[in-house]
């Protein structure tokens, strides 16, 4: 009678849990530093089991739900508000080898051991800033594409998706009759983050484990607390949250990490996203972080047959002049450049091939004469793109760093789309632009540090 008694007690506590342990309101893998991680959003106060090759393990909180106290940001205070996330955050690392992950019956995908199909987007929110009278029609499918680029970008069946970072737009509220974004959320909060990433993004958290670059839009200032909830990839550290600005040097930097591609391929994922523009002081926190970021990067990518680097900032590619006709051309990321150039001209270790980066709004691939790794931009993936027109040609001595002498280079201005990446051999991909239909508009080969596009430039009809 006892041990029935028992049993039916032990019957009911579960039926409890199960019935309070709502199914989670997102989940996804992320790519860390040290392996997969699956992540879950959840309003029940307990976090849900993930089972890994049918055998269930428990996830465990990374954050709590709560709203966190108004911190200074870079609107101004009456433009700003508390961030309130009032789901908790859970996560688990993935264990080597899994095949199968499963949360709530909602199968996610697991990590392949070799790597060959990449999307990579960037720069994919919808930018509501009223410091630029900027409001991006939201609720216009067409102005805002980036649920359809998701999906389309999720059809091609990728292996990994590379995000090269600024997921977060909406940090002041739509003004009054502003249709095109009425009733859009907005601030730092959860709603917001789901309204820019999750709820788009939806399809391509379905398909393919995410490796994500951290962009200035995610700093302490602005959406740096959503960045340490939900997308960073590494165990929580005390104090790097972004919630105390007091903290804010060490919530504004991480190490480099790097992502093995299979076959002697790696992904090199860094954090630079507080560099800002300027050259850097030799004596700037950001500085001495950055040469240690430069030595963690030529570390992780010795030995490597092929490596890409990531970041969100353009080391190597240009952005226009507003205003300027002819167009006038600016270099790539004075102040990472500033940091990077006393590792010597190429900026990058000799093991870098290729970087991925974003930021500028746009699409564009450069190649080098001199030895420098080819650059591609994607940041041309829902937000507000830039309409200032790229040369046919880069003007001979126009460079984005010094020494860095383009002969080859292909823009697309003033469309939105995703690039795609197919591994073609040891040390060649296959780089195709997509319109946001996924349709291809551009190809490119890359070999080495070497790339080349069919089309210099792509026009938008």
């Amino acid at each position: 009678m006892i041990r029935s008694a028992a049993l039916l007690l032990l019957a009911v506590a579960t039926s409890s849990v199960a019935a309070t342990a709502a199914a989670p309101e997102a989940s996804w893998v992320v790519m860390g530093d040290g392996g997969a991680i699956v992540r879950a959003v959840t309003a029940s106060p307990f976090c849900p089991s993930v089972a890994f090759d049918g055998e269930a393990h428990p996830m465990v909180v990374r954050f709590a739900a709560g709203t966190m106290a108004q911190r200074p940001t870079a609107s101004p205070p009456e433009l700003s508000k508390p961030s309130a996330f009032p789901l908790m955050v859970c996560d688990a690392p993935v264990p080597v080898g899994t095949r199968r992950i499963a949360i709530d019956g909602r199968n996610l995908p697991a990590p392949r051991p070799q790597v060959r199909r990449i999307v990579v987007i960037g720069d994919t929110g919808c930018r509501l800033k009223a410091a630029d009278n900027a409001f991006q029609p939201c609720n216009d499918p067409a102005a805002f594409p980036f649920a359809g680029i998701a999906a389309h970008a999720a059809a091609w069946q990728p292996d990994l998706v590379v995000h090269v970072g600024d997921y977060h737009y909406r940090e002041n509220a739509c003004p009054e009759g502003n249709a095109g974004c009425a009733a859009s959320p907005w601030g730092y909060g959860w709603d917001a983050w789901a309204a820019d990433f999750f709820a788009p993004a939806a399809p391509l958290l379905a398909a393919a484990p995410l490796a994500l670059a951290r962009g200035n839009h995610e700093i302490c200032a602005r959406a740096g607390q959503g960045w340490w909830r939900l997308l960073d990839g590494r165990p929580r550290v005390a104090g790097q949250d972004c919630d105390d600005p007091a903290n804010d040097r060490q919530g504004d930097v991480s190490a480099p990490w790097v992502i093995d591609l299979g076959g002697g391929a790696r992904l090199v994922m860094m954090d630079l996203a507080a560099a800002g523009g300027a050259p850097l002081a030799a004596d700037d926190w950001r500085a001495a972080a950055y040469r240690l970021a430069y030595a963690r990067v030529a570390a992780l990518s010795a030995g490597a047959r092929f490596a890409f680097a990531v970041d969100h900032y353009p080391i190597l590619g240009f952005a226009g002049e507003h205003g300027s006709e002819p167009p006038v051309l600016k270099p790539g990321n004075l102040a990472i450049q500033s940091v990077f150039k006393g590792f010597g001209p190429r900026l990058m270790p000799a093991s870098i091939d290729v970087l991925l980066a974003g930021h500028v709004h746009l699409w564009q691939q450069a190649s080098f004469a001199s030895d420098h790794p080819s650059q591609f931009i994607t940041g041309f993936s829902g937000t507000l793109e830039d309409d200032i027109p790229m040369p046919f040609a880069i003007p001979p001595g126009i460079e984005p760093a010094p020494g860095a002498i383009v002969d080859a280079f292909s823009s697309w201005v003033g469309g939105f789309g995703f690039m795609t990446l197919e591994r073609t051999g040891d040390r060649s991909w296959r780089a195709v632009v997509r319109n946001v239909d996924g349709k291809a508009v551009n190809r490119c080969m890359i070999t080495g540090r070497q790339s080349k596009c069919r089309l210099p430039q792509v026009t938008v009809r």
